[in-house]
Order: structure tokens, then C-alpha cells, then sequence
């Protein structure tokens, strides 16, 4: 796609996003009761904001000209925002996590695959070479420290030298029994021809009877093959099956992929050019119009002076530099203008910055002619029209030292007027401030002040409170969408989440806010999020796709790990002040607690005494509470017992939680077909992928990827030419793991509808308002 293409694009999302941006103020204000319209209104509000924001996405990333760049990542920011407090609303309309939009969907023509929301891929290549640097220190110091990751992850187990001889042994006498078995069955096959010869040769057989015989065969062959070709094409045709080739990667791909990153190697170059041009044009307008501009300075606030002496007949008080100096003389318009459409504006906080980029959009790029500008290069006019405010305020403070003394001077020669002495008082009250600060910094005090962050950084790596997340994306994390969400909920039934319901809100609450500093500073605050599900999953997953999607740093604090580390009271103080001083530093960041259930233990098992797995519970909320909006650190726990827990301090340090579900049949069936064919599996007619997704009905995607992988072996992916792959041999491998049972399932529903949302979801479906519910949730938390 061209850079003409993706500019139209450009202009096609802004007029949607600008039209939307009228419409939502008059929908908002409105007042409703029917929670029903309410939560439509939100929900259209919210899927036009994602469609806007995948274009936009799209544009940011391919489109090369710098100073549209800045434009478009700010109202790309806004609405990521503003997407997130729609989501917010719409969980405290509704009282859950998860909602279904099918109707809605429905009315505005749109398939649920463009509900799917993307992950800026902005979020890791403006930081690249941050994330490389630091993973080569990381693996540097694993390597020291002689923790070597490649081990872990394959353990290589020693053998006695007799063991091994006898291992080698029984290998070579079984190659040498296949080879012999192998002889004589070759010199049997020759023996039974020569047998059969033989009596075929005494037999005179009819020519033309032979001739026939062969047709027929022939026939019947050719027939079938031609039938078999035919009822291919009628099953491509009708979709029931892929075309030829539909795997297989394409010439046109395989371009496209290559215009990519040609396209972004030229915005970068660009994005240099700019940079370079920013210092450039700056020079070259100081020594072309700085005199111009100081003599235009220095005449506005003589008039100004004049006026003043003849309105009141003394000369006026100069502004001080706090205040603004003179710039604050012709700003009182603009100020009351701005108070004006304060008071307008909707109490959103992304709204105003998405209005502003709009409102730049229109005043300089709508109607711009870029007819001269083929390569999207900067445009030095406009770098020229932002410098020349820079430098005029630059030049306004020399020239504002000079007015005072020059004002001085007036004021000495023509009204005789002494200066007045300084203002004591104000002097006095900044000291003050002062000293309050000074107290302040005295109480947060640095445990570690002496030491750098890379020893920080070091010593944590080595106690393995600092570890190397695994390279998953979240579109490793394969699902299908809930088609039936709102049918169900309409007859008073709560569906289950989809696993790609789940993936939504790990990009809402997880990705988005660490990945950009923008979004993480106004959208509604996620400090922590509890990942609650039956083992296998994909919780594990969930933490370190989060890790590989921000670049973040993830500190393992689960207690297993922590046990024995940093002994007693001060140790876990220094051990806690440590990891967060480095996470703030290196943000984004992912603090992760497995089992996090064991903090919160409400009956400790004497096996697991001895290994302090409380630690932790008292100074989890302490620290949620010192996170500010800047730091983009995330707590995240995972729990496959959360019934162990006790309830009321568990729902107290985890403000989000998500309920992580086995997977239902849509998505086993997606799940059997990607899973086999990542590992090698080619899929054929006679593998029935729909048998094996209705048969492991209550198997997790672990159990999936362990059957995969166990009949998968190098041998069977050569053999599957001549013996395609069946469900037999699967379900034969599946049949020794345990299923997750419908009992474990309802067992963490129920556990659900204790928690402070689950309560209010559930007084809602029975029949209690809303309000009643919000007030029974924050008395009982």
C-alpha cells in the first residue's frame, strides 16, 4: 500500500473520529434510566472508538512523513484512552468483566474478528534497542552468575560409562535384528514370485479376457480419482474446506512483508532528518529574525507602557518571571477563551486531547496541498512556525530584563518615582514551601542511596528475583469468539468467557496502560490483576505475552521463589524497596506472583511452614498504595486455588480479577487445528478435527500442546506421506490426563460470586437495582 493510500486512510478516520467526537457529547448528556439503551449507547460509543483506533494504528505505523507522526500518536493515545474509560463505565453499568456486543455487531455490519483489539507495535520499536541492550545484560549476567537459561530449559542428566555402553549396545543389536528382518523378507518375496511364476505359466490365459480385466481396473481408478477431484472443488466452493495452497505464503506476501520494512527503515530516516532539521531551522531563524523579532518585542511593550501611562496616568508594574513576564500582557483573551470551553467540555480526560489533534488536523493538514512533498518528508514551514515561538519566548526573557531596567529608567526620569522594596513576604512563604518539601523527602527514605541501579539491577538477577521472560506473543494465546454472549444473558444465563474475551481484557488492563506512559497517567489506574483458572490454561502465558508485548521487566515475587531470600524483617523490607526501586527506574514492569493464593493462605500447611509463604500479605497493600499514575509497574497474580485464600485481604490487593476459562468447543477446535499444525502436523481428510475437539470436551490447552508434542515425534511428521495423521492416535495419547471436571469449574464460578463484583452481579440478576448492589459491594469489602 502506497503512502497516497495510507494518507487517504488518514483522512478517512479523521473525519469518523471527528464526527464521532460531535456526537458523543449530545449522546452523553442525555438523561437515561433504561440501563439497557445506557449500555448500547456505551457500546457503540466504544466499538466505533476501536475501529477508529485499529486504522489509526495501521496509519502510525506505516505512515512515513514525521510531523503527521506526532499528530496522529497523540489522537492515537486519546483514544486508547477514552476506549478504556468507555470499558470502565460499562463494567460499573453492568458488573462484569466480560461483555457481549452480538446484537450491536449485528446492527453495524461488522464481523467480531474487527472487535479484535491490536497492540501497538510502537510499544516495543520505539524502545528496541533499549530491550536489546538490556536482555544481552541480562543474559551476561545469567552467564556469570553461571545460571545458564539454555540449561534450564533442557537438562542434560549424566550416565555411568556402563549404563551408556549398554544403552549403545541394545541400540546397535535392534538396528542389526531390523536390518536382518529386512533381508529376509526380501529374499522370501523373491521366493514367492518365482513360486507364483511358475504356476502362471502352466495356465494359457485368455489375451482379450487380460485386456478387459486391466480396463476395468483402470477405469475404476481413474473414476474415483476424478470423483474424488470434484467433490474437493464442490467443498472449496461451498468454503467447507481451504483452497490449494491456502498455507503456503504468497509472492504478493512475501513483496508486501519487504515494502514494510522499507517503509520503516525511510521513517526512520525521516524521523533523523526531522530531528536534525528541529536544530537547523532554529540556528538559521536566530540569526535571520532574532534581531526582527527582539525590536517587535521592545516597541509592543513600550506602546504598552504609553497606554498605560495615559489611561492612568502612572507607569504600570512590570510581571514577574514566575508570573510569565511580559508574555502574560497579551494572553488575558486567550485565558478567558480557554475557561470558556472548560466549562463546555465533557468530563472525560482524553477528550480535549483528541479534539485538539482534530482541530490541528483541520487547521493544517484537511486542505494541504502536499502535491510538491512525493517522499513525505518534513515540511520546513511548519518546523519554521513552531521555532519561531520557541526563540520568541527564549528572546522574550532577555528582552524582559532589559524592559525592566528600561521601565526603571522611565519611571526615574519622568514620574521621579522611587522602586519599591522587594516583597518580603513572598520570599518568606517560598522558604517555607520549601521546608515542607525538605520534610517530606526526609520521611521516603532510600534504603539503597549509596548503591547505582546496575548493582541493584545485578543483584537481583542473581537472586532470581529478576527473571528472563519467555518470548510469547498474545497472539500465541489461541481462542475463538463467544457468538451467544448476548442470547444467553438475555434468558437470565451467564456465559462463560470466551479464551479471546480473556486475551481483550489482558490488552486493556495489562498491555495498553504499560505500553504507553500517556494512557497509563489518565485512564482509569489497574495497579494489579488476578489470573484465576484450573491449571493448564495458560495463565503462566498470559504474564510473560504482557512481558513481550511492553518490553517490561519481570520480578518473579512468588513465594516459593522468595523463600529463604532476604531473611527477616529488614531483609524483606530491603528485598521489597529494591525490586520497586529498580522497577521504577526500568519501567514498564511486571511484578508477578504465582500461586499467589499461598500470601494469603488461610490455614498454613505444616509442610509449607518453614517456608514463610505469608511474607508478603501485610506489605502488598502498602506498596499498591505508594504506585502513583507514572509508575507503570503491574502487579500480577496467578492462582489455580484461589478458594485457599482468605477472601476479604485477596480482593483488597487484586482490583482486577479475571476468570480464565477451560476452553469450550470453538475453541478446542481452533486450538487441535494451529496446535498441530505449529508442531510439524499436516492436516488431511482423514484427521477429524471436530471428533477430537467434541471428545476432550473439559482438556486444557496444556493438555492439547502434551498430546501434540508426544505424538508428533520426528518419525511420525516423515511418515504422515504415506500414513496421514487420524483422532485415534491423539485420543489414545489424551486418554492418561486427568480433564478439568465441570465440579472444579463451578467450584471457582461459585468462588466468583463472592468476590465484591461478583456479589454485585449476582444482587443484580436476582433482582436488586444496581445502587443497592454498588453500596452491598463497598460495605462488605
Amino acid at each position: 500500500m502506497s503512502n497516497t493510500m495510507y494518507n487517504k486512510m488518514w483522512h478517512q478516520t479523521q473525519e469518523a473520529l471527528g464526527a464521532l467526537l460531535d456526537k458523543e457529547p449530545q449522546k452523553m448528556v442525555e438523561p437515561q434510566r433504561n440501563q439497557v439503551f445506557i449500555f448500547q449507547t456505551l457500546a457503540t460509543f466504544y466499538i466505533k472508538y476501536v475501529q477508529i483506533f485499529r486504522n489509526l494504528e495501521n496509519v502510525y505505523d506505516q505512515i512515513v512523513h514525521p510531523q503527521k507522526r506526532i499528530l496522529i500518536r497523540k489522537v492515537l493515545d486519546g483514544v486508547m484512552g477514552r476506549i478504556l474509560e468507555l470499558k470502565n463505565e460499562m463494567v460499573e453499568l453492568e458488573l462484569t468483566e466480560f461483555h457481549y456486543f452480538d446484537d450491536i455487531l449485528q446492527d453495524l455490519k461488522l464481523a467480531p474478528q474487527q472487535l479484535d483489539i491490536p497492540i501497538p507495535k510502537y510499544f516495543l520499536k520505539e524502545k528496541l534497542e533499549v530491550i536489546k541492550g538490556r536482555e544481552k545484560i541480562l543474559a551476561q549476567i545469567l552467564a556469570d552468575s553461571g545460571i545458564d537459561t539454555s540449561e534450564m530449559k533442557f537438562p542434560v542428566k549424566s550416565m555411568p560409562f556402563d549404563q551408556a555402553v549398554k544403552l549403545i549396545q541394545i541400540a546397535e543389536r535392534a538396528r542389526q535384528g531390523r536390518l536382518r528382518a529386512l533381508f529376509m523378507k526380501q529374499i522370501y518375496l523373491q521366493e514367492y514370485r518365482a513360486k507364483q511364476s511358475k504356476t502362471l505359466g502352466k495356465k494359457v490365459t485368455d489375451s482379450w479376457a487380460a485386456a478387459l480385466c486391466i480396463q476395468k481396473v483402470w477405469r475404476r481408478f481413474h473414476q474415483c480419482k476424478k470423483t474424488e477431484k470434484l467433490r474437493e472443488e464442490e467443498m472449496i466452493f461451498l468454503g467447507m474446506n481451504p483452497p490449494p495452497l491456502f498455507n503456503e505464503v504468497s509472492a504478493t506476501v512475501i513483496q508486501a512483508e519487504k515494502v514494510d520494512r522499507l517503509r520503516n527503515e525511510v521513517q526512520m530516516k525521516h524521523e533523523e532528518d526531522y530531528r536534525e532539521a528541529l536544530v537547523t531551522i532554529k540556528n538559521d531563524l536566530k540569526l535571520i529574525e532574532g534581531l526582527d523579532i527582539k525590536e517587535n518585542l521592545q516597541d509592543q511593550i513600550r506602546h504598552w507602557f504609553i497606554e498605560c501611562r495615559n489611561l492612568t496616568g502612572t507607569f504600570p508594574d512590570y510581571p514577574d518571571i514566575e508570573e510569565g513576564g511580559s508574555a502574560i500582557i497579551f494572553s488575558n483573551k486567550t485565558i478567558q477563551q480557554e475557561e470558556d470551553e472548560k466549562w463546555k467540555m465533557s468530563p472525560s480526560l482524553f477528550l480535549p486531547a483528541m479534539k485538539e489533534g482534530c482541530n490541528a488536523y483541520k487547521e493544517i493538514w484537511m486542505n494541504k496541498d502536499e502535491s510538491w512533498n512525493f517522499s513525505q518528508d518534513f515540511d520546513p514551514e511548519l518546523i519554521k512556525e513552531e521555532k519561531r515561538k520557541e526563540l520568541e519566548s527564549e528572546i522574550r526573557v532577555q528582552v524582559d530584563e532589559l524592559m525592566r531596567q528600561e521601565l526603571k529608567n522611565l519611571k526615574l526620569a519622568v514620574d521621579r518615582e522611587r522602586e519599591h522594596p522587594a516583597k518580603v513576604g513572598k520570599k518568606k512563604k517560598k522558604g517555607k514551601k520549601g521546608k515542607k518539601k525538605e520534610k517530606k523527602t526526609k520521611k521516603d527514605k532510600d534504603l539503597t542511596a549509596d548503591r547505582t541501579i546496575e548493582s541493584l539491577y545485578k543483584e537481583l538477577v542473581e537472586e532470581g528475583l529478576l527473571i528472563q521472560a519467555l518470548k510469547v506473543n498474545l497472539s500465541d494465546y489461541i481462542g475463538e469468539y463467544s457468538y451467544l454472549g448476548t442470547t444467553l444473558r438475555q434468558v437470565s444465563i451467564e456465559p462463560m468467557p470466551s479464551l479471546l474475551d480473556v486475551r481483550q481484557l489482558i490488552t486493556l488492563y495489562g498491555i495498553w496502560p504499560l505500553g504507553s506512559a500517556a494512557v497509563h497517567e489518565k485512564a482509569p489506574l489497574v495497579k494489579s490483576l488476578l489470573l484465576a483458572g484450573p491449571s493448564g490454561v495458560g495463565k503462566k502465558m498470559l504474564v510473560h505475552a504482557i512481558c513481550t508485548e511492553t518490553g517490561a521487566n519481570l520480578f518473579n515475587l512468588s513465594s516459593s521463589n522468595i523463600a529463604g531470600k532476604y531473611p527477616g524483617k529488614n531483609g524483606l523490607q530491603m528485598m521489597l524497596h529494591a525490586v520497586f526501586k529498580v522497577a521504577r527506574q526500568l519501567q514498564p514492569s511486571v511484578v508477578w506472583i504465582e500461586d499467589t493464593e499461598k500470601t494469603f493462605y488461610k490455614k498454613v500447611p505444616n509442610a509449607e511452614k518453614t517456608n514463610e509463604p505469608k511474607r508478603l500479605k501485610r506489605h502488598l497493600l502498602q506498596i499498591l498504595k505508594l504506585l502513583k499514575p507514572d509508575d507503570r509497574i503491574l502487579i500480577v497474580g496467578t492462582t489455580r486455588r484461589p478458594f485457599d485464600a482468605e477472601l476479604q485481604p485477596f480482593c483488597r490487593v487484586y482490583q482486577k480479577i479475571i476468570l480464565v476459562p477451560r476452553p469450550d468447543y470453538a475453541s478446542r477446535y481452533v486450538l487441535w487445528k494451529q496446535i498441530i499444525e505449529r508442531n510439524g502436523g499436516v492436516l488431511t481428510s482423514a484427521l477429524n478435527v471436530s471428533c477430537l475437539a467434541k471428545v476432550t470436551d473439559g482438556f486444557t490447552q496444556g493438555h492439547i500442546v502434551k498430546v501434540v508434542k508426544a505424538v508428533l515425534t520426528d518419525q511420525r511428521i516423515r511418515r504422515q506421506i504415506h500414513k496421514p495423521l487420524t483422532a485415534v492416535e491423539f485420543i489414545t495419547a489424551i486418554t492418561s490426563m486427568d480433564p478439568v471436571y465441570k465440579e472444579e469449574e463451578e467450584s471457582f464460578k461459585n468462588w466468583y460470586a463472592k468476590t465484591p463484583l461478583g456479589k454485585k452481579r449476582a444482587l443484580a440478576i436476582t433482582g436488586g437495582s444496581t445502587e443497592k448492589a454498588k453500596d452491598k459491594g463497598k460495605r462488605k469489602e
